[in-house]
């Protein structure tokens, strides 16, 4: 009864809008609705052998459909965490979990190459003593991964040449804990959160800006920071090319459909920024998927997935996005999610759809648009 309390179950209408707009209802046996009137009814705990719990992406479309207010989302990430506290989850889920508690990011990668793409380009370094105005908040997926690690360059990059005083916190920057959360580790989150929230506070910046929505997410709704605010890169861009700091050579020749990420979009209502920037480097609005911005269709890439195979059979979301946009024309699906490039990259080959189409995160556009040279 406590854990229907919390969650308010008695007042689900069982009206299955939320059941009715999940994006991985449709291939997998996961039913919202369900779960909450099972929970209600039977308790929380004979819902623990289901395997569907690890299905949800914790996208937050049910959570937005509700008519009654109440968060379906918030509830499969309660039921993970009992799952977790009982160690009934998946290996590769402990595993990131572990990664997590030793290296500080759930890849397991050393934490002294968290700043290695930085090399040669002059970032400071708050960890190190310096003091900065915008503080620059990584992500682990794209401070380590080399298909991803341009992005953070060309950030930098644009930072130096609109004259924006930036650094980024350096190896003592853990992982920000969002997909952490969502599997259900609370108690690890709370520790990556403290971590975290005291270097930012601490770094004199008056704004911590996050190259990944998940980041975001968590650095904005999670972490009550004290003093400083966070922001996206597309907002912080936005401003940039708004004031002309941004020395753009000219629109770039491509048909650029933008994929709304469900933690910048459904998540903060981020909408404009990435449209705007897309814009102005395109030089005309972006193509617009018919499930855009609030209804925009889930990759599949978060709370958790990362990690967890899931029970989903036939064609995966990505799958159907990246062949919509080549159906409406498009050359390059836009994004500004490094869970949605991966996960959007992969649907090309799964979809012998390599060649034909391009995925790009927005900076890689905008350092195209701009000259910028990184590592590749």
């Amino acid at each position: 009864m406590e854990f229907a309390q919390k969650f308010e179950l008695y007042a689900c209408l069982q009206c299955g809008k939320c059941t009715g707009g999940c994006p991985v209802a449709m291939r997998t046996p996961l039913n919202v609705r369900m779960l909450m009137r099972e929970a209600l009814i039977y308790g929380v705990d004979v819902l623990l052998g289901r395997p569907e719990i690890w299905d949800c992406t914790t996208c937050k479309t049910c959570t937005l459909r509700c008519p009654r207010k109440l968060e379906p989302s918030e509830v499969l990430i309660a039921i993970r965490a009992k799952l977790v506290e009982s160690g009934r989850i998946p290996k590769n889920v402990i595993d990131a979990l572990e990664a997590t508690y030793v290296h500080g990011n759930p890849w397991g990668r050393a934490r002294q190459k968290r700043t290695e793409w930085a090399k040669g380009l002059g970032v400071k370094e708050v960890a190190a003593g310096e003091r900065v105005e915008l503080l620059g908040f990584v992500c682990c997926a794209v401070a380590y991964d080399p298909r991803l690690q341009p992005i953070a360059q060309t950030f930098a990059k644009v930072m130096a040449i609109s004259g924006v005083d930036f650094g980024i916190i350096g190896i003592e920057e853990s992982c920000c804990g969002n997909e952490i959360r969502r599997m259900g580790e609370e108690g690890l989150f709370e520790e990556l959160k403290d971590s975290n929230k005291a270097l930012i506070e601490g770094s004199g910046a008056k704004e911590v800006v996050a190259l990944s929505p998940h980041c975001f997410n968590a650095l904005k709704n999670e972490y009550r920071l004290e003093g400083v605010r966070a922001i996206h890169y597309t907002e912080i861009l936005e401003g940039l090319i708004s004031q002309g700091r941004l020395p753009l050579k000219g629109p770039l020749a491509k048909r650029v459909v933008y994929h709304d990420p469900c933690f910048l979009g459904k998540q903060n209502g981020v909408y404009e920024a990435p449209r705007r920037v897309l814009e102005a480097i395109i030089g005309t609005a972006p193509l617009e998927f018919s499930r855009s911005r609030e209804t925009s269709l889930c990759c599949e890439g978060g709370g958790g997935r990362m990690w967890v195979e899931g029970t989903g059979t036939g064609v995966r979301n990505s799958e159907i996005r990246v062949k919509e946009a080549l159906e409406m024309g498009a050359e390059v699906v836009a994004t500004a999610c490094p869970f949605c490039l991966l996960t959007l990259e992969d649907a090309l080959k799964t979809t012998g759809l390599e060649g034909k189409l391009e995925v790009k995160d927005i900076l890689e556009l905008l350092g195209e648009a701009l000259g910028v040279e990184v590592d590749r």
